[in-house]
This record gives C-alpha cells, sequence and structure tokens, in this order.
C-alpha cells in the first residue's frame, strides 16, 4: 500500500463526517504503526494538500489536517462501495445502463476523464464509444460533472433472449483481471495472522479491500462464473474488520490529536 492510500483510510476512519482535523503528530504515528516513515508521511501530507486532498490548520505550534470537499467525497463513495454496494450483485433486474459518447481528438484528456469514471462506476466498452452497467447508474450525472452532457446518450435497456448475457459480459470486461484482485486479496488475509498491531492491521486491510472492488463492476452473479472469488472474499473482508474494528478503535483514540472544525485557529 501507498502512504496516500492508508492516509486516505486514516482519514476516512477517524475523521470523515465526524467534524474533526487530525493532528501530524497523531497521523505520522499511526502511519509509522504500519511501516511509513515519518518523512515519508510528511511528505505525503504535503502532496495531498497541494492536491486539495486535505487542508492544513494551524493551532499555535501544532499543526492538524482535515478533509477538503473532493476527499471527504471520494471517501463517500469509497465508503459506499464498501458497506453498501458489497462486491456480490445478487439482484439484478436484468436492467443496463448504455451510454453513447463521441469526442473530438483534441479532447482526449476529456475522454481519458470520462473512460476513468466510468470504468469506476461499472461500465465497460461494448464498441466504440458504446460503454454498457448493470442496473441503473448514474451516467447522466457522471458525463454532466465533466461538462461533456453535449457529447453522450444514456438509454436504459434490457437485452433481447436472444443475447449472451455472458458473452457480452466477457466482451465488455476483463474477468481474469477483477478475478485476480481478489485472488491476491485472499492470499493475504485468508487464514492471515495479524501483526499485532489493531490499528495498523484495519487500515491495511480497508485500503486493499478498496483496492480489490474499486476495478469490480459488480456484474450479476447468474451470469458470473460458478468459482467467483468475490463472495468468499468478502466474507473474509467482513470478519477480519469486525475482529479489529473495536481494538484498532481503541488505539486510534489514544494516539490520535482532534481538533473540532469549528474550534477557533
Amino acid at each position: 500500500m501507498q502512504p496516500q492510500d492508508l492516509m486516505l483510510m486514516l482519514f476516512g476512519t477517524y475523521a470523515l463526517d465526524q467534524g474533526v482535523c487530525l493532528g501530524a503528530g497523531g497521523i505520522i504515528d499511526a502511519l509509522g504503526r504500519s511501516g511509513v516513515s515519518a518523512h515519508a508521511t510528511r511528505s505525503t501530507l504535503n502532496r495531498m494538500v497541494g492536491r486539495d486532498l486535505l487542508r492544513r490548520r494551524p493551532v499555535g505550534r501544532k499543526m492538524y489536517f482535515g478533509l477538503t470537499e473532493r476527499s471527504s467525497a471520494i471517501l463517500r463513495d469509497g465508503r459506499a462501495r464498501i458497506w453498501h454496494d458489497g462486491a456480490v450483485n445478487d439482484r439484478w433486474d436484468g436492467t443496463w445502463t448504455l451510454l453513447s459518447f463521441s469526442l473530438p481528438e483534441s479532447m482526449q484528456r476529456a475522454r481519458h476523464d470520462l473512460r476513468s469514471r466510468l470504468a469506476w462506476s461499472g461500465f465497460g466498452p461494448v464498441q466504440g464509444g458504446l460503454w454498457i452497467a448493470p442496473g441503473r447508474v448514474d451516467a447522466a450525472g457522471i458525463v454532466s460533472s465533466l461538462g461533456l452532457k453535449a457529447h453522450a446518450r444514456v438509454f436504459f435497456a434490457r437485452a433481447d433472449d436472444t443475447t449472451d448475457i455472458a458473452d457480452l459480459i466477457g466482451d465488455a470486461y476483463d474477468l481474469a483481471e477483477v478475478g485476480a484482485r481478489y485472488d491476491e486479496f485472499l492470499s493475504c488475509w485468508d487464514g492471515a495472522r495479524t501483526t499485532g498491531d489493531p490499528l495498523a492491521d484495519r487500515l491495511r486491510l480497508i485500503a486493499e479491500w478498496l483496492d480489490a472492488i474499486r476495478p469490480d463492476p459488480r456484474l450479476p452473479l447468474e451470469h458470473l462464473p460458478a468459482d467467483w472469488p468475490a463472495a468468499r472474499a468478502q466474507n473474509v473482508f467482513r470478519e477480519r474488520e469486525q475482529a479489529c474494528r473495536e481494538p484498532a478503535r481503541a488505539v486510534a483514540d489514544d494516539l490520535l490529536d482532534t481538533l473540532p472544525l469549528s474550534s477557533p485557529g
């Protein structure tokens, strides 16, 4: 895990929607338990401030850091993927979201941003500028947020009975890559011993689980291989997270120096 991944997990777990900033000293100590040096943590904090992911809050001789609107939105999205959506789609109603777009060559950056957002939201390319995702996805919101509304069209549809859904999925998505992420997670956490540090274990566990589910479009379970590893991996994640949640919270409460967002600077 990169230091920024662990940093986001720390703030997402102990600062997001809790109305607090975290003190630099506690952040350094917390990431140090995961093997990140103080120098690397300070450099990561500075980079994240520069990328509008964190904001500084000096108070006397101490420095605190808080989430920005951008990082809060990213973390809420990740939280929903972990705790609300889950890794198993066993309630698909047969609906697909279709997005058709056409961008000129001069908009290569916009095309890259759109494809990245679509992939995160469960879309896969069928052909050319036609992408699909299972279920009803707010594709209109995606293109609008990127200023590309005039270049895209959104449809909701159901496949004809003559369409082989398994073949469609195989053409639009890299199932081998998605499955390999879950297999890698299982190889690290299924039956693995803990480090003895619940905070370090929990930050790494959540960060690696989010990394595993990030490329997963949550395809309908009935059209995936019988040995699809998502359900088993999710069970392992939830069991391990439940086991270390309260011990990690006790360590964090003792370690982290917090400051209410509303406190005078």
